[in-house]
């Protein structure tokens, strides 16, 4: 059941924008669905939970805390945290100080994935300290001040700027994403240019004189996935790539990428894009 609970103690010059998203936003970018820069003193809270979004709030100045996943975290300057609404979640501020920042309501079909990734080692709250997220948040904001036919792109833009910030900064504080193996990277390389290719875990086990059940664990644990994934992913990238630009038909797709059953690459790529090859490339191109 979705729940809102929330006091709007904010200044008169806050800036709160609500949008609504086209129909092509919704299907194909990252897009914005509320938005704004709050200056806020107590008793200003927000308490959710249940709703399809994902947020992301960066403190200019002063404090507040979150309540998320069962822990509580100080909000500092400079600091900024990524969050799935449909969890319970909880900010507000403190009595004693007011609190300033900025923040961005957003959706899009990948979102899911970058905020797993995102938590793959825990959720925390991290420490920017530069400018660049809040300059890419403070143009988000005055781009939808001044709509026009090319504003949803561009936000979708700056939310995956965002993101990828964000991704960058947390793997940076976790030093063992940092300082993957060689033979890791030499692997993802691999595959990555030469997925079309049979390759299975025997082939990395021979060329690395490694165990292939060493492989898997250590693959897994750096990059986030089994190596069988992140061949499937690779191969179904190249054909969503082949499905907007190509005339070549699902049977011509399938071999193109690698594989020799179609009818094992129609549910791999239903699996993990929700429609089949064709509806996918329909809806591109309409």
């Amino acid at each position: 059941m979705y729940l809102e609970r929330a006091s709007y103690s904010w200044s008169k010059d806050s800036v709160r924008m609500i949008t609504i998203p086209s129909k092509t936003a919704k299907m194909t970018y990252f897009y914005a669905q509320e938005l704004g820069h709050f200056k806020t003193k107590a008793p200003y809270f927000t308490e959710r939970e249940n709703l399809d979004s994902f947020l992301i709030i960066y403190t200019i100045s002063g404090c507040g805390r979150l309540k998320y996943l069962g822990k509580e975290y100080q909000l500092k300057k400079g600091q900024c945290f990524f969050i799935h609404c449909q969890e319970y979640h909880y900010y507000w501020t403190k009595e004693d100080e007011d609190w300033e920042f900025l923040w961005i309501h957003f959706n899009g079909a990948n979102v899911l994935g970058y905020y797993k990734q995102f938590v793959f080692n825990g959720f925390k709250v991290l420490n920017i300290n530069e400018k660049n997220v809040e300059e890419l948040m403070n143009n988000a904001i005055e781009l939808n001040q001044r709509k026009n036919f090319t504003t949803e792109l561009l936000t979708s833009n700056i939310i995956q700027n965002i993101l990828t910030e964000l991704l960058i900064r947390n793997c940076t504080n976790d030093m063992k994403r940092v300082f993957i193996p060689k033979y890791i990277k030499m692997i993802a390389k691999k595959i990555e240019s030469s997925f079309r290719e049979p390759l299975c875990l025997d082939d990395f086990q021979r060329e690395w004189n490694r165990s292939k059940y060493h492989i898997s664990k250590e693959f897994k644990k750096y990059i986030g996935v089994t190596v069988n994934e992140y061949i499937i992913s690779s191969r179904i990238s190249y054909a969503k790539e082949l499905l907007k630009y190509s005339e070549l038909s699902i049977n011509e797709i399938t071999f193109e990428v690698g594989m020799n059953n179609v009818t094992h690459f129609i549910n791999l790529f239903k699996a993990r894009e929700k429609k089949t090859p064709l509806l996918y490339r329909k809806e591109w191109k309409n």
